[in-house]
């Protein structure tokens, strides 16, 4: 457990729920809660999970998800819950959960957030100065992130969105949020923040593109699915570009090799979750005919996180908190290379707490392979902040 200014910090190993939820409980309790999120292995009994997370957390404001990972005090795991607490002097929060999205339209996530809005502005009259941030949580395999995203930030506006994508560990079978004591499919949860520590939200990825072009010749974005590439089956495409044959594509390949579109002057990574028999390509996000990608390749992982956290420091001074939503790629890539120890400490150390994702939210845009988060520090604030 850490303490820092009304903010506590818990992760728990057990196996058994009842267990696991007892000791996040034990690790994040205090007198008064205004918020608690936490992540939690998609191997738990989420019933149980469910059941006693509503029994030991009766009357506080909990949010959460299914994982592909845990980030948390203990470090980067598999298995595991983590978590995190806000005193009512840490924070302000309200929370709505948006079920069934594959209905889901623009003026829905409008009236969502200009509701929270507004429920925010009558909890916290008069904290001139305090700062906003909203944080998402969706169903990783709704494939309804974009549309998400996007409307909840254009009603925010300043206020900025980041979040993540539930995950299963790479079983793609049944992803949730957790709102209202429930666990949820086919469903997202925004919670709105209101802070007077300093708020710093951020987003990495080590990834710089090439010039080898790969064109979208045929497509199916409500699917995520790319059929074509430069006019031949996608698959058999991609695996040229790596000198492996199709048939041997795998998610060290899709980690290691992923493609970045370009958006508004910046470079936005687009990565496969899989290949199928058809020899199409199955993405995290949607992508459209004619759309041009580009080959990437990557830097170096752990400087660049070392940079971005660095950034971070100083803006906010040392973190109480980052939540922290890093892609199941990077987690895949950081164990095939080695890398588990050096970045686990790292974000031990800048007290992160939070999940490997289906996918990543970032101010209005839904990305992969990448690392985004909110910081959290007690430096003093500055006129313009979020």
């Amino acid at each position: 457990m850490s303490d820092r200014h009304g903010i506590r910090t818990a992760q728990s190993c057990a196996t058994d729920p009842r267990d696991a939820v007892e000791e996040l409980f034990a690790g994040v309790a205090q007198p008064a809660m205004s918020l608690v999120i936490f992540f939690c292995s998609s191997a738990y009994d989420r019933d149980v999970l469910a059941c006693e997370m509503a029994r030991r957390f009766a009357g506080v404001q909990v949010i959460g998800c299914t994982t592909a990972g845990e980030i948390g005090p203990i470090g980067c795991l598999d298995g595991s819950i983590a978590g995190v607490s806000f005193s009512p002097g840490a924070c302000a929060a309200v929370t709505q959960s948006i079920e069934g999205l594959q209905g889901f339209e623009i003026g829905d996530g409008h009236a969502i957030a200009r509701g929270l809005l507004d429920e925010i502005d009558g909890l916290t009259p008069g904290r001139e100065g305090w700062h906003r941030f909203a944080f998402l949580l969706v169903d990783g395999l709704s494939a309804r992130e974009e549309l998400l995203a996007y409307s909840v930030q254009e009603a925010l506006g300043e206020i900025p969105v980041v979040g993540g994508s539930a995950g299963d560990a790479l079983s793609f079978a049944s992803t949730q949020v957790y709102s209202g004591g429930r666990f949820l499919s086919d469903a997202a949860v925004l919670t709105l923040v209101s802070t007077p520590l300093r708020v710093k939200t951020f987003k990495t990825q080590h990834f710089v593109p090439t010039e080898e072009r790969l064109v979208v010749t045929e497509a199916d974005p409500l699917r995520r699915v790319v059929k074509e590439i430069n006019g031949l089956p996608a698959a058999q495409e991609y695996a040229r570009l790596l000198g492996v044959s199709p048939e041997d594509l795998s998610p060290i390949h899709f980690a290691a090799s992923p493609v970045v579109v370009l958006i508004d002057g910046a470079n936005y990574v687009r990565s496969i979750q899989k290949a199928s028999p058809d020899g199409s390509l199955t993405f995290y996000c949607a992508i459209e005919r004619g759309v041009v990608l580009r080959e990437a390749k990557g830097m170096n992982l752990v400087t660049n996180l070392e940079q971005a956290l660095a950034r971070v420091r100083a803006e906010v001074g040392e973190p109480e908190l980052v939540l922290a939503c890093d892609c199941i790629l990077r987690k895949l890539e950081i164990a095939e290379t080695g890398l588990n120890a050096a970045v686990s400490d790292m974000l031990r150390r800048h007290n992160a707490v939070g999940f490997n994702t289906y996918g990543e939210q970032f101010c209005g845009v839904h990305i992969n392979q990448t690392l985004t988060g909110v910081a959290l520090g007690a430096g003093p604030a500055e006129a313009g902040d979020a």
